[in-house]
């Protein structure tokens, strides 16, 4: 019997048979706007409400953003950031150098300090990016999955995908060091005029999971995925 943690995603635990597996590296991938982000912090803010704590690593966004993005789905993150339930870890890009170290250095063993059970790294492809050839892209991120796995910790990546692949990574790398792969696109349908948020579960390993192509929205709540709706 595999250990399961909630996503706090309606209808994603649901085609998950029950959540995502413990202690788990799963990519969340998409385009912009897919939600990926809103994503991460759900599945972040579900592990605050259940008393664990969790880490949110960014690239991109700052403190401020980040706590912006996630109180405008009703999820106030300052009071859990202020009790040490919560932290937020901004790496500089600009300074490849220096953020490679601390990824490699000084996370696993903020984690264990810390005691976080989830982390949410957002994103790895601006992460990938501080790296020029195959080669030490490989290496760093094989060695950050085997880092974290260790701590036990269960974790969320968002990468971006391919233009002209919705089901790859920008690097084409992540989706084959994680146990898990969701992709979230943004679909055109074609007898409604309109576009629709699609979401597949591509990999989950040790469990049996839906592999449908699967509606969902993001509404004031945050993500809401449509399991029983045929697209």
């Amino acid at each position: 019997m595999v250990d399961r943690v909630k996503s706090g995603i309606e209808g994603l635990d649901e085609m998950l048979e029950g959540g995502i597996p413990k202690s788990h590296m799963v990519v969340i991938m998409g385009s912009f706007g897919t939600g990926k982000t809103t994503m991460g912090l759900q599945f972040l803010n579900q592990g605050l409400k259940e008393g664990e704590k969790g880490i949110y690593i960014s690239l991109e966004e700052d403190e401020k953003s980040i706590l912006d993005d996630a109180k405008a789905f009703g999820w106030d993150l300052k009071p859990h950031l202020d009790a040490k339930r919560m932290a937020l870890v901004k790496l500089e890009p600009t300074d490849a150098k220096t953020t490679v170290t601390r990824v490699g250095k000084e996370l696993p063993d903020f984690i264990k300090s810390f005691g976080a059970t989830r982390i949410v790294i957002d994103s790895v492809s601006l992460l990938n990016m501080l790296f020029e050839n195959e080669h030490d892209k490989r290496v760093m991120l094989f060695n950050l999955t085997q880092l974290i796995k260790k701590t036990g910790a269960t974790c969320i990546m968002t990468a971006e995908v391919k233009d002209d692949n919705p089901l790859a990574t920008r690097d084409g790398l992540a989706e084959y060091v994680a146990d898990g792969v969701i992709a979230l696109r943004n679909v055109e349908v074609a007898d409604k005029n309109e576009m629709q948020l699609t979401l597949r579960v591509v990999k989950m390993r040790r469990i049996r999971h839906s592999r449908r192509i699967t509606p969902y929205g993001i509404g004031a709540k945050g993500i809401e995925v449509h399991a029983g709706a045929e697209l």
